[in-house]
């Protein structure tokens, strides 16, 4: 992972998430369905606070501003159905979980549209003075760091950027 700019780190990621839903959504049996959905909700948490503490504060002012508000408030979202699946898994009875995970696939896929199309946060960022190499580096070993303490402490609550007071 070394040695890749923020934006190939991010995609990387944005990739990954896409095969896990791939996988989920051709998973047979409840157990490896709420495995795959703790992978996914693990992967989806640390990708949001990578580009809401590293990505995003380093493209104010390089970035519509607009297209960042967007990006948070799709990750607020987001966050809800991810504490939602991460409360169904650990053991209360949803109905609804496999569409949770279906919307929030939904939800993702129109997320990385967003950041990934010409125009979009990403192609805006890479033509600005943003030093990639350096955010890639410091976004790795954040992953590495929030992806170890996720798996031993397990997921944080949800923190929202755009919302005051919500209750999950």
């Amino acid at each position: 992972m070394a040695g890749k700019d923020a934006i190939t780190l991010l995609k990387d990621a944005h990739r990954d998430a896409e095969k896990l839903f791939k996988e989920f959504e051709q998973a047979k049996g409840d157990g490896r369905k709420q495995k795959l959905a703790h992978q996914i909700c693990l992967a989806l948490t640390v990708h949001f606070e990578l580009e809401e503490q590293i990505f995003y504060p380093a493209c104010e002012g390089k970035v519509k501003e607009d297209q960042l508000k967007e990006g948070y408030v799709e990750h607020d979202a987001a966050k809800l159905l991810v504490a939602e699946i991460e409360a169904a898994e650990q053991g209360t009875e949803d109905d609804f979980f496999d569409t949770k995970v279906h919307v929030l696939s939904e939800e993702i896929k129109h997320h990385i549209e967003e950041e990934e199309k010409p125009g979009g946060i990403f192609s805006e960022a890479r033509k600005s003075d943003l030093d990639m190499e350096s955010l890639g580096q410091k976004i790795a070993d954040r992953k590495k760091e929030l992806t170890e303490r996720y798996k031993s402490d397990g997921l944080p609550e949800p923190k929202l950027r755009t919302m005051d007071e919500v209750s999950v």
